[in-house]
Formats: structure tokens, sequence, C-alpha cells
């Protein structure tokens, strides 16, 4: 089954990816696989993207456990 066509709107400028920082560390973020989330390894805190914005809000982040987070850094 195909994927709805992505709204071009709603995807985040990979310029815009380097300069933003996890606002616990202040550490370099990763873009999780399906392009979803930032994680910050360092926090262990993974912060959702909606509509193509980064909620960088301590309030959104789910926390990832240990072992994901090992295979997030894969």
């Amino acid at each position: 089954m195909a994927e709805p066509p992505v709204d071009p709107r709603h995807v985040v400028d990979p310029q815009t990816l380097e300069m933003l920082v996890c606002p616990l560390t202040k550490t370099r973020l990763t873009l999780s696989a399906d392009r979803s989330e930032l994680i910050s390894v360092a926090a262990r805190l993974a912060f959702p993207i909606v509509k193509g914005v980064p909620l960088l809000s301590l309030d959104e982040a789910r926390n990832v456990d240990p072992e994901e987070l090992q295979r997030l850094s894969r």
C-alpha cells in the first residue's frame, strides 16, 4: 500500500535541523529513521515533529529507553 504524498510545508529543512539543539543538554539532535522525532542521545529524550515543526519543549518530549537509544544510534 502506497503512503500518501507528504505536504512539502510539513517537511523540516535539513539546514534548520543542523542548527537545533536539545533544550536540556544543548547537544546535537538526531533525526529518527521515520523522520517523526528529533532524538537527544545525551538526555535520552525524543522530541516530536508535528507538521514539519519540531516541538522542543520538555513537556512534549518522551523518554527513550536504553535499548531503543542503542538502536537509534547505529
